[in-house]
């Protein structure tokens, strides 16, 4: 009877449905007051929807403005934020996370500069024009208690700076691979290079992409479209991870409403399985 009971709590545990957890990448656009048409008023509304619509468990944001974050949230009220904008305070561009409440606790997070001194706010390397930075997290699965280590980043942006986007590349990775081997670890961002690339590479010798890996693929490969809904060759837009999971799906967000897109960038969805 003992062996019975055993063999069924076996049985059970192999039918019980695995864990999920839903992730997006999304460079939201700043307010910018010459994007006339496009101006953040004229699109705020869509994009709460689309992240409603989905219901990611994690959303990175790339050049999101304070205004921006708080109004996703009070809109969102089931979604909280966190980082510091690339000034090192809440005046300009943020890697704002988004999580939901009920599915994830922040165990810990931080900030640091792609730069040779990460933790000095505000720092610029490499001849960017802009300082640049990665916002991160360990986070914590309610129910399961399983936990992840989460970074969200946005690299320079320009032609000329190949070197800084591969610096930025190897810091990131060297950050990496300083972690548990056991940790499970998400990145996302908009990297301003090619998945393929030099940069893509620096990075998926140590990470999977969850594009390539999906077993199931949905809209565009190619993710800026600068609000044509034209995307421009070349992905850009990355959820890279190192974990034993299964990417189940990776979705290319193409939501509208006639010529109004939420973004000039498509945001990215993955879909993982957790064993």
């Amino acid at each position: 009877m003992h062996l019975f009971f055993r063999v069924a709590l076996v049985l059970a545990s192999l039918c019980a449905p695995a864990e999920t957890l839903r992730v997006m990448t999304f460079n939201v656009r700043y307010p910018n007051p010459g994007d006339g048409a496009n101006a953040w008023s004229a699109r705020r509304d869509l994009l709460v929807e689309t992240i409603r619509s989905r219901q990611p468990d994690v959303v990175g944001t790339q050049e999101l403005f304070h205004e921006q974050g708080q109004f996703i949230v009070e809109k969102l009220p089931e979604y909280a934020w966190f980082g510091l904008s690339r000034r090192g305070n809440h005046e300009d561009e943020h890697m704002g996370v988004f999580y939901r409440k009920d599915r994830l606790r922040v165990v810990e997070s931080g900030d640091f500069w792609l730069s040779v001194t990460p933790e000095k706010p505000g720092s610029i390397s490499w001849n960017m024009s802009l300082p640049r930075m990665a916002t991160w997290a360990v986070f914590e699965i309610a129910g399961s208690g399983k936990r992840f280590r989460y970074f969200n980043t946005h690299f320079a942006h320009r032609r000329e700076d190949e070197r800084a986007r591969m610096n930025s590349a190897k810091l990131l990775a060297c950050r990496i691979e300083l972690l548990d081997a056991e940790e499970a670890v998400v990145l996302t961002g908009d990297f301003n290079a090619p998945a393929g690339g030099a940069v893509h590479e620096a990075l998926t010798r140590l990470m999977r992409d969850a594009w390539t890996e999906a077993a199931e693929r949905k809209g565009p490969e190619d993710t800026f479209h600068g609000f044509t809904g034209k995307p421009r060759p070349g992905r850009i837009d990355w959820i890279l991870f190192r974990a034993p999971w299964k990417a189940v799906s990776a979705e290319t967000i193409t939501d509208h409403q006639g010529n109004v897109f939420p973004s000039d960038h498509y945001p990215v969805m993955t879909v993982f399985e957790i064993p």
